[in-house]
């Protein structure tokens, strides 16, 4: 089956890239690892201890526009209708190396264009051949998917191109559908993935020619190295490999080793850094008091939008439920809550309709969310490499220093305190102690409906049970949550 616009290109096949977050190693070796030996004490984060060409070739000043990276007229029409003026760092360095036929790693950070990097090489190969089944991208996250799934639909929209999110909380007989279609773009979480290619009559990747890892350190870090290992024994060794990724762990360069041929590594940051424009301030805080420092700093900066990151998906949905008692429009995303009402609270968040976002690491890497105002680190990253991915005006509320000191540590720099009243904090007590109880109560119901026959999983309701009316105008930050 044919694209409805075809056309004859001078490039060769794309390298497609994986991209990995993960710092664990993957145990099970796949078939490909057989003639290379992965010894334990091989690290790739200083790029020292694996010989792995990078592209030195000198950028040309004069670089430009998209075209001058040898992307086809029709792709850079798509390209220019998106806003996309000009390439970005990884663009610059990814485009021409892919469009060579290499296979590529790709290290940048979060909002760097790194979809772009290996979306536009992946759409010339199938303007030149266009195939079913032609591309496999995996992601650690459902919201990350079906991001890439917009962009590939974005771009391609001209040319035809057909794609299917293939993630967990949705039907698989619908998804199998899909995929009897045999779109050319698969982009899927791992686990899901697996239940296709196992249980999914028909369905094959055995004419893949490539295969994409996005966020590839998460993808291991999420303890899918079993899921990747089943996958790299399915698809054909001949095959185009993009690995993009914002750090190289040691699982990810022994992902690399397993995955790629004579990969070339195009790097625009090897530091751990986070962006130069970047506020970011530390509150050192006793932990009984944590509630009201957070409803404290959300006050002081009102009219801002936030991104408040919780460790656990119930700590991000209690405190939720204890900002909406506040007045506050907090909404929750986390891996508790369907697909449908993740995507729902991701979309309302873009849409300004809600100004803070209490998420788990669910939505700490790869999603774009441009107009993020203020970055609140409610619990600190475990892996301190995370922090780095959260962008904006940035505050941690620390009540243990260890974590904190590796994260200064990490960066380079000395963080200053942000500036807090301690009485005026005092003040907030009473109503933020009433606003956990009836954030508690409402934890309880939800609990109590889960554990029913058709119980509903925690999720962005925002009807109350009559406990919000009694302290509406509590906090600010934000206006009232409309009430219905």
């Amino acid at each position: 089956m044919s694209l409805p616009y075809l056309r004859t290109l001078e490039h060769s096949t794309l390298a497609t890239s994986m991209a990995d977050d993960s710092e664990q190693i993957i145990d099970t070796k796949p078939d490909e690892l057989k003639d290379e030996e992965l010894e334990g004490s091989t690290s790739r984060n200083d790029s020292s201890d694996v010989n792995i060409p990078e592209n030195d070739e000198p950028t040309d000043e004069a670089v430009k526009t998209f075209k001058d990276l040898g992307v086809t007229e029709v792709l850079c029409e798509a390209c220019e209708q998106l806003g996309w003026k000009s390439p970005t760092k990884i663009q610059v360095e990814a485009i021409p190396v892919a469009l060579q036929g290499k296979d590529v790693i790709g290290l940048a950070e979060t909002g760097s264009g790194k979809t772009g990097a290996f979306a536009l090489p992946i759409l010339q190969s199938l303007l030149a051949s266009a195939q079913r089944l032609h591309t496999l991208i995996l992601t650690p996250t459902r919201e990350l998917a079906f991001q890439i799934a917009e962009q590939f639909e974005a771009l391609g929209s001209s040319i035809g191109v057909k794609t299917a999110v293939i993630v967990g909380g949705i039907d698989m007989m619908s998804q199998s559908m899909v995929l009897a279609k045999k779109p050319h773009v698969v982009i899927a979480t791992p686990g899901r993935l697996i239940d296709h290619l196992e249980n999914t009559k028909g369905f094959s990747l055995r004419a893949l020619k490539f295969l994409v890892m996005d966020e590839a350190d998460r993808i291991l870090n999420m303890d899918f190295e079993a899921e990747v290992d089943k996958i790299l024994k399915v698809i054909p060794r001949d095959r185009r490999t993009f690995l993009f990724s914002a750090t190289m762990t040691k699982k990810v360069a022994k992902l690399q080793r397993a995955a790629l041929k004579d990969p070339v590594k195009c790097a625009v940051n090897t530091k751990y850094s986070t962006v130069e424009k970047l506020q970011q301030f530390y509150v050192f805080i006793p932990s009984k008091y944590k509630d009201c420092y957070l409803v404290s700093i959300l006050n002081e900066l009102a009219g801002n939008s936030f991104m408040i990151f919780c460790s656990t998906c119930n700590n991000a949905q209690r405190v939720a439920l204890l900002l909406r008692n506040l007045g506050i429009t907090a909404i929750p995303l986390h891996g508790q809550m369907s697909q449908n009402k993740r995507l729902g609270s991701l979309n309302k968040f873009k849409s300004k309709s809600r100004s803070v976002l209490l998420a788990t690491d669910v939505a700490s890497r790869g999603l774009d969310i441009p107009h993020v105002d203020c970055v609140i680190n409610y619990d600190i990253p475990t892996h301190s490499k995370d922090y780095i991915h959260r962008v904006g005006l940035s505050f941690k509320l620390v009540t243990s220093s260890n974590l904190f000191q590796r994260i200064e540590t990490l960066i380079g720099k000395k963080l200053p305190a942000f500036p807090t009243q301690e009485e005026e904090v005092m003040m907030l007590v009473e109503r933020v102690s009433e606003a956990q109880r009836f954030a508690r109560i409402e934890m309880k119901e939800h609990a109590e409906k889960r554990k029913r026959p058709r119980g509903e999983e925690l999720d962005d309701t925002e009807q109350s049970s009559g406990v919000r009316k009694k302290v509406r105008g509590g906090a600010g930050g934000g206006g009232g949550v409309p009430r219905r």
